[in-house]
């Protein structure tokens, strides 16, 4: 048996109206094309669908049985086809991003606010890991999409665009230092500092950049991610040699923000962060669309923050990411 949606659309209105002829005019087609689909389904199910009386078709009680499953089937496929409208129009799908602790914050969860406006039915999830687990979880293909600290090893299973970031000097809005434009190790020098811990290649090249200049690294707290430095940064406690995801999202926090600014730090110290997806597995057109958009902001970012100017004059403005950056179902 072999029933075509054509068969099940026809036998349903001619359940419906009661007749050929007017079956006929509702779907448009011609009473004999009508006759003909309705004689092949009977014959495609073995059995009578209608009794043909004076002209008048009769359902049969198979007939009546059979509606239900039509119509039930002809629902589903009208279901169907409104979730790959969704889907198309990228309002519906599934999302699954792992991010670092960096950006995992403020940066991503900011970019989502806009990305997901007008689509109620995209699932997402947002986890944060370290950078090596994030790998790991694209690499394996448990997620989607992933932001983390450039690996130091490509993997054949992971697919990665990389952005190298300067380092910024952050520190107090009423620190000494706070006039000068340019901050090198010898303006630091004794300066409580807050610095990463020691295996962290931030931390290794800030200790080489004062060991080189012959000046003294004074490091008086030391951190697993940055974030936690900044009030302690704000509230005059230290300074902080930082990566600009951390330095962009607090100010992207908002009027507070202006409590710190950020400096341009020589020697140059680089950070890089990578947008990793599975190498190995097709990319869903929401995945598509949010990799781009995410890249647009990281390119915004950069952007903003080139110029090294107080945090109070930077003018975030990742709202206009989603229409920048907004791509087409499909794109690359």
């Amino acid at each position: 048996m072999n029933l075509s949606i054509k068969q099940l659309i026809t036998f349903c209105e001619v359940m419906r109206s009661g007749s050929i002829s007017q079956a006929a005019r509702t779907l448009n087609r011609t009473q004999p094309a009508i006759s003909t689909l309705i004689n092949t389904l009977e014959s495609d199910v073995g059995f009578n669908l209608f009794l043909r009386e004076h002209g008048k078709l009769i359902p049969t009680p198979e007939a009546q049985y059979f509606l239900e499953e039509a119509e039930a089937v002809l629902q589903r496929l009208d279901r169907t086809k409104q979730t790959l409208n969704r889907v198309r129009s990228l309002e519906s799908g599934k999302l699954r991003v792992a991010c670092y602790p960096a950006a995992s914050t403020v940066f991503v969860p900011r970019f989502l606010t806009n990305f997901l406006t007008a689509k109620p039915d995209i699932e997402l999830t947002l986890v944060m890991r370290d950078s090596t687990t994030i790998a790991d979880l694209i690499a394996s293909q448990q997620f989607d999409v992933g932001l983390a600290e450039t690996p130091p090893l490509p993997r054949a299973s992971v697919q990665q665009q990389a952005f190298d970031l300067a380092c910024v000097c952050v520190m107090a809005k009423d620190h000494p230092l706070a006039n000068h434009d340019l901050i090198t190790p010898a303006l630091l020098d004794n300066c409580p500092m807050a610095t990463l811990f020691p295996e962290h290649h931030i931390a290794n090249a800030l200790e080489t950049a004062f060991l080189q200049s012959g000046h003294r690294l004074n490091k008086r707290i030391e951190l697993r991610t940055f974030l936690p430095g900044l009030p302690l940064v704000e509230a005059g406690f230290c300074v902080m040699i930082c990566d600009m995801v951390t330095a962009y999202s607090h100010v992207l926090l908002g009027p507070h923000s202006d409590q710190v600014i950020i400096k341009r730090f020589m020697p140059s110290i680089r950070s890089s962060i990578s947008l990793l997806l599975p190498a190995y597995m097709p990319q869903a057109l929401l995945t598509q669309s949010f990799s781009k958009g995410l890249l647009g902001a990281i390119e915004r970012m950069r952007g903003e923050m080139s110029s090294f100017v107080e945090a109070s004059t930077i003018q975030p403005t990742l709202d206009a990411e989603i229409q920048q950056f907004e791509t087409t179902p499909g794109a690359k």
